[in-house]
């Protein structure tokens, strides 16, 4: 008896299910919400499935069944129309709203010509001059406006009628001047502008010229001077640079609106040059940063190793050497930097001028006396900046190369005389300067600490993919 019963149910099963479906089959499905429609048939599958447990957990329709089931499958397969707007489910209250974004107003940018003035601008916007005149009167900001420069970028935005709104002009590099024009009249205001800093690296080998290998290392020149002057007390970069000397630069990348902007300061940077390591990390001490050796010792000396930045030298220190114009054996007691005419000579160190004039031998030329019976001297300038009793820093420009006096081309003619002696400005010792001591010095190591581990990475990196 109980086959029998077995397929009494599935004959009264599918009979319910064929009636359940045939609406929906002569309907096409036309008019009916996608969601009812798939709750209903929902139903009927768990109906189905319900009945095929309480059997005994049938595992598949046999023949017959299956293709019932796929003839009404078919049914279902109908393309389907787009639901009433009446069937269209009403929000809920959790229903996020929607959001409307305003796009930012577009600005007009205008830039300035040779010989225009902002009062041109404004009447060329159709701007009131009157405005204008306001808007300058209202702080120090607004009144350097009448300093404007070809090249500056004033951008605009208006009102309905055409009338100015809102003027912003790059009063710095970091901000903006914002000058908005309301109900109340202009008022101006200063906008920071979104600046960004990430950190760099660069690492070089000089083959034929420090510049070449920076450029490589895609160093601009700002940042390869800026790197010069860091060693410049110890390395004279024209004299002692050698090929296969190295250098590896740890430095910032400044960003303003998602834009490169410019190279910042070097964090830190070695340098090997003739096989002597020299390292420095920048330390910011008292609201002023300088650079200072891994013991705390400042990389800023007493004298710079060489008085200028040029091309090359064309003579060597030399106590016996054939003068080119007296045609005899003179003393060279120097050296000559061979440099264009015009280019600045520094102060090699602080001190005061105790001389400053003109002879046939010599030129246009300056003596510096410095502490410790140090005297500089420098000559055959093409003009002096400094006179006689003045005092200078180091650095400080006091004269520019020439060919004045006894002098073949320009150049200028550099002695350092210590106690009355002529000294080779390339290995004389140099007064070294008193390092950090205390707090002060735990406080730049712990910051230094992490800037070398990065050097000393990079400087790895490098010799491992040079052995590659």
């Amino acid at each position: 008896m109980q086959p029998m019963k077995t397929t009494t149910l599935l004959t009264r099963a599918r009979a319910g299910i064929r009636d359940h479906l045939a609406p929906l089959a002569k309907a096409g499905y036309r008019g009916l919400h996608p969601h009812l429609t798939r709750t209903r048939l929902a139903v009927f599958g768990a109906t189905l499935i319900a009945v095929g447990l309480s059997l005994g957990g049938l595992d598949r329709a046999p023949p017959a069944e299956a293709a019932i089931l796929t003839e009404h499958q078919a049914l279902v397969l109908p393309e389907r129309t787009a639901p009433v707007a009446a069937e269209l489910p009403a929000p809920t209250e959790t229903s996020a709203p929607v959001a409307h974004v305003t796009p930012p107003e577009a600005w007009d940018g205008v830039e300035v010509k040779r010989g225009q003035t902002l009062d041109r601008i404004f009447r060329d916007q159709s701007f009131s001059v009157g405005l204008l005149h306001q808007i300058l009167a209202l702080d120090g900001d607004t009144g350097k406006l009448t300093r404007i420069r070809p090249g500056d970028v004033f951008e605009f935005q208006r009102h309905a009628d055409g009338s100015l709104k809102r003027m912003r002009y790059p009063i710095d590099e970091t901000a903006w001047l914002v000058v908005e024009n309301g109900v109340d009249g202009p008022s101006a205001s200063r906008v920071a502008r979104d600046m960004h800093i990430e950190p760099a690296e660069a690492e070089g080998q000089i083959e034929s010229s420090l510049f070449m290998a920076a450029k490589t290392a895609g160093m601009s020149d700002a940042m390869t001077m800026q790197l010069a002057n860091i060693f410049g007390w110890d390395i004279d970069f024209v004299l002692d640079i050698r090929r296969g000397d190295r250098f590896l630069v740890l430095y910032e990348k400044i960003y303003r609106e998602g834009e490169y902007l410019r190279d910042g300061d070097i964090l830190a940077a070695t340098f090997i040059n003739q096989g002597e390591r020299f390292q420095a990390m920048r330390y910011e001490q008292d609201g002023v940063a300088r650079y200072f050796a891994p013991d705390g010792r400042p990389m800023k000396k007493a004298f710079l190793r060489a008085p200028l930045n040029f091309s090359y030298i064309s003579s060597n220190f030399n106590p016996r050497r054939f003068h080119p114009i007296l045609k005899r054996v003179k003393a060279h007691n120097g050296i000559d930097y061979r440099a264009p005419s015009g280019t600045p000579v520094y102060a090699a160190g602080g001190g005061k001028v105790i001389r400053s004039a003109y002879d046939k031998y010599n030129g246009h030329h300056v003596f510096i006396q410095h502490p410790g019976s140090i005297v500089t001297k420098y000559l055959h300038f093409t003009k002096r900046t400094v006179k006689q009793g003045q005092g200078v820093k180091q650095g400080q420009v006091i004269g520019y190369v020439g060919a004045t006096g006894l002098a073949t081309a320009p150049h200028l003619h550099y002695e350092f005389v210590v106690n009355g002696v002529h000294r080779n400005p390339r290995t004389v010792p140099l007064p070294k300067a008193e390092p950090l001591t205390g707090d002060v010095l735990a406080d730049f190591q712990a910051q230094a600490a992490p800037l070398q581990n990065r050097l000393s990475r990079l400087e790895s990196a490098s010799l491992y993919a040079a052995r590659e």
